[in-house]
């Protein structure tokens, strides 16, 4: 554990009052291609005055009207077939990012380079508003809140703004310093976010009661809520990874040095139960991490990393890095994506490789379907692919973007892939599959 001025209590802002959350071996095998959550706790007292009213969802569309044709003028290089049910095209630069509204599913928030922040509708691509107002820097965060009343966007010098979805109106903003990543409470109205001189920030919203929680003096470049609700995990620039206590304010665990990462984090996710932390970096490493002793209980690095040495401290590797990851949830089965395109299967009984599968560029983001054994990566080449991590076998995939896929979303069915890209569009793709 570290002292306490770099670890850092809650931070002289105004505090949450007494903020609590109860609240058989195979061999791997190279694929080539072809050119239940947990159970609610219970809410702190002081979030008793939020209104949890479920507002029925608008389904009118937007009064102005929008035809959403394809953009003239869009230079793309990757030429072909158009897999996509529905183009959003408002956008008039690369859009960095989407979201779905986690109560039904049937709207999505995107951002992009031109500054704007779009909430629209999947089933036709209809805009239902624009959060207009503010942004001057591309917006690179955005999300729904736990119940879909409020969607959240931040941009990258580090204004956060908040709008109500039933009223169309902004409800809160804030500005923190340059933001690296954002995301909303799973069970409370309360958005935290990464910032790049070390702090995680936590707000209630609207009434923006603050906490902060101080890291080492380097961004803090990537972070998960565990599903309890009651911590967080928050990756460093400087390869540290720190478990943070929401409710009094400081790390319960840090990890460095030999046990932390030799490079910047890119990525964190947790397991269905949040007792296992799964983190990325430029190291080429994935650890596996007991979120209960802080202890890391597994690494993995792919086969084209393996044989290479160890990087120094703050050395990163120059053409490769994990990008993404994330664990199944039906088979003890965890995924690795690496911008040289690799997709890595790792079992974690054994702590073996189970399956590498190739793709023509980098992976920028994977997705477990929820209840299957099935993994959706997105890539650098413009195309969605479904892998079956059981067999290593791809699936299926679909194309339709000009240009890279930056961000990506699943519905809670794996009925609906909605894209992002640097075409300037978004993209809703339909998921058919024989095998459901």
């Amino acid at each position: 554990m570290e002292s306490e001025s770099e670890s850092g209590a809650a931070a002289d802002t105004p505090p949450l009052e007494t903020l609590s959350f109860h609240g058989d071996e195979e061999i791997i095998e190279v694929v080539e291609l072809d050119p239940g959550p947990p159970d609610p706790d219970d809410l702190a007292q002081e979030m008793e005055d939020v209104d949890f009213e479920e507002e029925e969802e608008e389904e009118e569309g937007n009064e102005e009207g929008w035809v959403l044709e394809p953009q003239e003028g869009v230079v793309g290089s990757m030429e072909g077939p158009d897999d996509s049910e529905v183009t959003f095209a408002l956008h008039s630069a690369s859009v960095f990012c989407v979201s779905l509204d986690p109560k039904t599913n049937a709207l999505a928030v995107t951002g992009g380079e031109d500054d704007k922040a779009f909430v629209w509708r999947l089933s036709d691509g209809e805009l239902l508003f624009e959060c207009a107002e503010g942004h001057k820097d591309s917006v690179t965060c955005a999300g729904f809140s736990h119940d879909s009343t409020l969607v959240a966007t931040g941009d990258m010098s580090g204004l956060l703004k908040v709008w109500q979805v039933d009223t169309k109106e902004e409800v809160w903003s804030f500005e923190a310093g340059d933001l690296e990543w954002m995301e909303w409470h799973p069970r409370a109205p309360i958005l935290l976010a990464g910032t790049a001189d070390g702090n995680t920030w936590m707000w209630k919203v609207p009434s923006g009661d603050c906490k902060t929680f101080q890291g080492p003096n380097c961004p803090a470049t990537c972070g998960r809520v565990l599903p309890d609700g009651k911590r967080a995990v928050v990756g460093y620039e400087d390869g540290t990874i720190r478990i943070w206590d929401l409710k009094q304010g400081n790390p319960i665990h840090v990890l460095k040095g030999t046990e932390g990462h030799q490079g910047p984090l890119t990525c964190v996710a947790t397991n269905q139960d949040g007792s296992l932390i799964l983190t990325g970096s430029v190291d080429c490493q994935a650890k596996l991490v007991s979120a209960t002793t802080g202890k890391v209980v597994g690494v993995f690095r792919p086969e084209s990393v393996a044989s290479q040495p160890n990087l120094g401290e703050g050395e990163e590797s120059e053409s490769n890095s994990v990008e993404s990851l994330g664990f199944c949830s039906v088979m003890p089965l965890a995924a690795v994506g690496y911008l040289d395109g690799t997709l890595a299967i790792y079992d974690l009984s054994t702590q073996t490789l189970r399956h590498q599968c190739q793709h023509q560029s980098g992976i920028v983001q994977l997705l477990w379907e929820a209840g299957t054994a099935v993994v959706y990566t997105c890539s650098l080449d413009g195309i969605v692919r479904l892998w079956d991590a059981r067999t290593g076998r791809l699936l299926t995939d679909y194309r339709g973007h000009t240009a890279e896929i930056l961000d990506f979303a699943l519905s809670k069915d794996a009925s609906l892939v909605v894209t992002t890209s640097g075409d300037h569009k978004a993209k809703v793709f339909c998921v058919q599959r024989p095998d459901r």
